[in-house]
C-alpha cells in the first residue's frame, strides 16, 4: 500500500456529491423552517422524530440484522428476492412502530397534524444527513485528497493485509470510475424518501389519531414496498429508471396524503 495510485476523480463527481450534500442537509432545514412558519408546528416533533429514526433504524434494526445475518449466513444475503422481503419487513415495522410509539407517547399532549408532518421531516431528514450527507463528506474529503496527492494523510498507508487492500482500492476507484450522474441521484433519492417518510409519517398520526391500527398496518405496508421494490429493481434496472421510478411512488404517495391533510379540519395549536 506505499505505493498506493488511484486515478484523479473527476471534477463532474465532486460536484455531484456536492449538489448532493447541499440537497439531503438543506432540504430538512428548509422543510423545517416552511412547516413551522406555515403550521405553527413545534420544532420539538422534528427532534423526536429525528431521534426515533436513530433508535428504531440505526439501533434497533441493525441488532435484529447482526444477529439474523448471522445465523442466516447468505442465505438471506445471497437471494436478492428473500433479501428485499426481509429487509423491506424489517424497516417497515421497526421505523413504523418507531413512529407509533413516539406519537402515542413522547408526543402524546401536542400531537395533531401540523406537528405530524414536523415529524416526518425530522425523521426523514436525519435519515437523509447521517446515511447520505456523512458519505458525501467523507467521500468528497478522500477525493481531495486523492486529486491533492494527500491520501496518506487521511488513511493508514501500511500494515494491511491484502484483502483489506484490495477492499480499501476497490472504495476508492469507485470514486473515480463512478458516472457523475449517480453522485447527483444521491441526492434526488433522499428527496423521495423524505416525502415517503413525511407521508408515512401522517398515516401513523391518523393511527393514533383514530384509535385504528389500519392507518399504522398500511403505513408499514407502503414501506415494506418502497424497500423491497427498490431492493429489487436496483438489481436489475439502471440507476436513472430506479429513481425515476422511486420519486413517482414516493410524489404519488405524498400527493395523496397531501389531499388527506387539506380535507381533515386544522387542529387547535398545541
Amino acid at each position: 500500500m506505499e505505493n498506493l495510485t488511484i486515478q484523479n476523480v473527476p471534477v463532474a463527481n465532486m460536484i455531484g456529491m456536492a449538489v448532493s450534500l447541499i440537497v439531503v442537509v438543506g432540504l430538512p432545514i428548509v422543510l423545517c423552517i416552511m412547516v413551522r412558519r406555515k403550521t405553527g408546528a413545534r420544532i420539538s416533533s422534528f427532534f423526536i422524530g429525528a431521534a426515533t429514526f436513530i433508535v428504531f433504524a440505526l439501533i434497533l434494526e441493525q441488532i435484529l440484522h447482526t444477529v439474523v445475518f448471522a445465523a442466516a449466513g447468505t442465505a438471506i444475503t445471497g437471494n436478492i428476492w428473500l433479501y428485499a422481503l426481509y429487509g423491506g419487513l424489517a424497516a417497515g415495522i421497526f421505523e413504523e412502530t418507531g413512529r407509533y410509539l413516539a406519537m402515542k407517547l413522547c408526543m402524546k399532549k401536542t400531537l395533531n397534524k401540523q406537528n405530524a408532518i414536523m415529524y416526518g421531516v425530522g425523521h426523514g431528514g436525519i435519515e437523509a444527513i447521517l446515511l447520505v450527507g456523512m458519505s458525501c463528506i467523507s467521500n468528497l474529503l478522500l477525493s481531495v485528497s486523492i486529486n491533492s496527492g494527500q491520501l496518506g494523510m487521511l488513511l493508514p498507508m501500511t500494515g494491511l493485509d491484502e484483502t483489506t487492500s484490495q477492499q480499501l482500492m476497490a472504495q476508492l476507484s469507485a470514486l473515480s470510475m463512478t458516472p457523475a450522474l449517480h453522485f447527483y441521484l444521491a441526492g434526488v433519492e433522499r428527496i423521495s424518501a423524505v416525502l415517503f417518510h413525511i407521508s408515512a409519517s401522517y398515516l401513523v398520526y391518523l393511527a393514533v389519531k383514530k384509535k385504528k391500527i389500519s392507518w399504522y398496518l398500511l403505513a408499514v405496508l407502503a414501506h415494506f414496498l418502497l424497500d423491497a421494490m427498490t431492493a429489487v429493481m436496483a438489481a436489475y434496472l439502471p440507476v436513472l429508471a430506479l429513481e425515476g421510478i422511486l420519486l413517482v411512488f414516493c410524489g404519488g404517495f405524498a400527493w395523496v396524503i397531501w389531499r388527506m391533510y387539506h380535507k381533515e379540519p386544522a387542529s387547535a395549536g398545541v
